[in-house]
């Protein structure tokens, strides 16, 4: 089934040229099925290229899902035109009334900031509160991942010696959790961040299961026991080219950066990177939208228990 986005947004364009099927809202108001309704918060700085990114993994199942994008009020992008963002995205205060099956709250270059120096930092508590009663099931991401720990159980982060940069393995270990069915015992996936959530501090919280991590990049997936609070580590989401694309960007900064791990043939960044994590993420968006949105919502969605 197809994702319902606005008319006129630029990912649409890109997403049917790879053959995923959107609709406008014109069409969607004569489909008879109760749509998936899903709440993006996106953090990113380059939103439309997360655009693309999110609504290429929500397009891999048979639920009809419409997409509301939404955007801090607390905080002025510099990279994504107002134009953009007046056009395609909602405030918090515009959607604070409405309910959602599911809801994504992306990552976000703050990583090195303490939570709260970040100016979006009570906005971004106060949509955590929300979530909880008029939210089937939250998806974080990267550092919305860690921020989401720290609100909801005071899970500290930690910084890195170095960027954690690069494509690595982990295993699962929890398989008869529905969110990780049809993994591989070992899977890869991409993570770009300067700090960390550490095993040992999530251990310490009652009622989290970790259902999957890496030797070398630490925790990736995890949950709470009710499934209404999902926390991945990395950029599942992430296309072929997005770690080709910071690496370089950094690069022209001066900033210290090493080269992406496992992710260029031998490690030459002229030669194009080959794809080597998207049938997992597809499983891991397709198995959420399944598992914990879909059939954890009634037909008729009028509450949904704070857990």
């Amino acid at each position: 089934m197809p994702i319902k986005v606005q008319s006129g947004l630029p990912a649409r364009e890109k997403l049917e040229r790879e053959n995923v099927f959107t609709m406008d809202e014109n069409r969607a108001m004569h489909q008879d099925i109760r749509p998936i309704e899903v709440g993006i918060l996106n953090l990113m700085p380059l939103k439309e290229d997360t655009e693309l990114q999110i609504l290429r993994e929500l397009s891999n199942t048979p639920l009809q899902v419409d997409v509301t994008f939404v955007v801090v009020s607390s905080h002025e992008s510099r990279n994504t035109s107002s134009n953009h963002l007046n056009k395609f995205y909602n405030t918090f205060d515009e959607i604070r009334d409405q309910k959602f099956d599911g809801f994504i709250i992306t990552g976000a270059p703050v990583e090195q900031m303490e939570y709260e120096e970040v100016d979006y930092w009570e906005e971004f508590e106060e949509i955590c509160a929300w979530t909880k009663t008029n939210v089937t099931s939250t998806m974080h991401l990267c550092w919305g991942a860690q921020a989401g720990l720290y609100y909801h159980y005071h899970i500290p982060k930690h910084k890195l010696e170095e960027k954690m940069f690069g494509i690595f393995e982990h295993k699962v270990s929890n398989r008869k959790i529905p969110l990780v069915r049809g993994f591989d015992d070992y899977f890869l996936a991409p993570h770009s961040r300067h700090t960390e959530v550490r095993r040992e501090d999530i251990d310490k919280v009652p009622g989290l299961t970790v259902l999957a991590e890496s030797a070398e990049a630490g925790v990736f997936l995890l949950m709470d026991t009710t499934g209404k609070k999902i926390f991945v580590m990395g950029h599942p989401e992430y296309d072929r080219v997005t770690l080709h694309t910071e690496y370089m960007r950094d690069k022209e900064k001066g900033l210290p950066i090493r080269i992406p791990k496992n992710y260029y043939v031998d490690d030459d960044c002229t030669i194009r990177p080959n794809l080597q994590w998207r049938a997992h993420a597809n499983a891991l968006y397709s198995n959420w939208l399944n598992y914990y949105v879909y059939q954890a919502t009634p037909y008729e969605y009028t509450a949904v228990k704070a857990r």
